[in-house]
């Protein structure tokens, strides 16, 4: 029986070319693979390169969106930098570039719409519910998977900026924040997601799964000292990354439990001492390099012998 194949893509901002590079790099060594995916899951910029490749969008398209309008996207200019107080108050980034640019790409587009099945982690700030017992914020992962739950009616404009609203960096969407803050990895959702008997008829066993998952490099990064008595102003920041970089960890380590060697993970790790952040659009070329440069070998060799 052919596999459930599954291709999770994990946040990261501008790093998101390393993931347009490494698919690309993939799909000329194992042509026609990623047209054999039956998910596309993505969180924040994965989340865009996910909904892109369910558009129709090849690596190549993406990789030059990346290259090519990233600076745009985190354009941060001195009026902002003014209103927001330098950085003390409102978002570094307006999302206003971002959201024409996805116009452009998607246009008017709802996720029902999309080639592939989707999978898009948000998390909302206020879910509005009228009981007041059940009103709070809670993730949203959202689907065109069919039921009565299904989001095949969203935008897709709209769900890639939920995805892609990142603390700090951009301001919220419609009570929408990044879903990185809750599933930056979302191999584990996924999982979940192909069991739903409520969107899949015959949800596939554990055993007939194919998971690809990649994330968008890891940095070195630590904080020094045993006993930290640090406040708000001291964790405010680093605080947004370690939650990050946490939950990835934990979606690897359940799902390497669980799926043993029907799972691959593509997580390249950057130089000692060499952080990107999510915003770095100066270094593109560097990041570039780096993808290219990145091991790919044992994700062939598995794709050619767990994809088919």
């Amino acid at each position: 029986m052919a596999p459930y194949r599954i291709l999770s893509l994990d946040g990261g901002g501008i790093r998101g070319l390393l993931t347009a590079i490494i698919l690309e790099r993939l799909e000329t060594a194992v042509p026609g693979w990623l047209d054999r995916a039956d998910l596309l899951a993505g969180t924040s910029t994965g989340g865009i390169i996910a909904l892109g490749l369910a558009h129709g969008l090849s690596p190549a398209d993406l990789r030059a969106l990346y290259e090519k309008k990233g600076r745009d996207i985190f354009d941060d200019t001195w009026w902002d930098d003014i209103v927001d107080i330098g950085k003390l108050a409102g978002a570094d980034y307006d999302n206003r570039n971002l959201a024409k640019l996805l116009k452009n790409i998607f246009g008017n587009t709802r996720l029902r719409d999309l080639k592939k099945k989707v999978l898009i982690p948000a998390f909302d700030l206020d879910n509005e519910n009228p009981n007041a017992s059940k009103r709070s914020w809670a993730p949203k992962f959202f689907h065109n998977f069919p039921g009565q739950d299904s989001d095949g009616d969203e935008r897709t404009v709209k769900v890639a900026l939920y995805t892609s609203a990142a603390p700090t960096y951009f301001p919220s969407v419609d009570g929408y924040i990044d879903g990185g803050v809750v599933a930056n990895n979302p191999g584990m959702a996924t999982l979940a997601q192909s069991q739903d008997a409520r969107a899949m008829r015959n949800p596939p066993g554990l055993d007939e799964i194919a998971l690809l998952s990649i994330g968008t490099g890891q940095s070195l990064v630590r904080i020094e000292g045993k006993d930290l008595d640090w406040g708000y102003a001291q964790w405010a920041k680093p605080l947004i990354d370690i939650m990050m970089d946490g939950v990835g960890g934990v979606s690897d380590y359940q799902c390497r439990q669980i799926l043993g060697d029907r799972y691959c993970r593509i997580s390249p790790i950057f130089k000692p001492n060499r952080t990107i952040p999510l915003d770095a659009v100066n270094k593109i070329p560097e990041l570039a390099a780096f993808a290219e440069k990145v091991d790919i070998s044992g994700a062939v060799r598995w794709l050619r012998q767990s994809w088919n």
